[in-house]
């Protein structure tokens, strides 16, 4: 196994040590779960890691200074943590020294997903906008090759007739039918 996408999932609870085993891995994605805790010092036996995906979770603590012996690492992204901002972040590449700090770190914080559970939000207005522009477009593409091409032309007419007569005798059956049940 060369990558492991895990992202999406809605994982929850620390990052397993035991991830750190892979180390033929070259790809890790757990980005936008709802992962806590400090990032396992055990990644930095990952030597073949070249992507590196922790952002939007509610990771917290400090990046192990290990990692930064993993000379294949291209892509690390930690962004959307308790990280940023973070007053108990500290080590390597940082200049504020773990040995200082002697506070617990803060409680974790709601994660990156909205209210209601999702990790994304719809703007209607966009949606309303596109989804129109969109039927527009489609529209106008379906009358301008009617346009064009009289043969499809012919057979849409034909096929909107067939189907206005067979609604029209449909629903004059349907009343004879009612008219005869009241009637009887």
């Amino acid at each position: 196994m060369s990558t492991l996408d895990l992202s999406l999932n809605k994982l929850i609870g620390e990052i397993p040590q035991e991830l750190g085993q892979l180390s033929s891995l070259h790809g890790l994605n757990l980005s936008h779960n709802q992962l806590i805790g400090p990032i396992p010092k055990s990644f930095s036996n990952l030597t073949q890691l070249e992507s590196l995906d922790l952002s939007h979770n509610n990771l917290s603590g400090e990046i192990p200074s290990t990692l930064i012996d993993i000379n294949s690492l291209e892509i690390f992204n930690v962004s959307h943590n308790n990280l940023s901002g973070n007053p108990f972040l500290c080590g390597p590449p940082l200049e504020k020294s773990c040995t200082e700090i002697h506070e617990s770190p803060p409680s974790q914080q709601k994660s990156s997903e909205t209210s209601d559970g999702k990790w994304y939000q719809v703007d209607l207005l966009v949606f309303s906008t596109s989804f129109s522009v969109s039927y527009i477009i489609f529209f106008m593409g379906v009358a301008s090759v009617l346009y064009i091409n009289s043969h499809w032309q012919q057979q849409c007419f034909n096929l909107f007739e067939d189907r206005i007569y067979w609604c029209y005798y449909f629903a004059l059956n349907t009343l004879k039918r009612l008219a005869n049940r009241m009637c009887h």
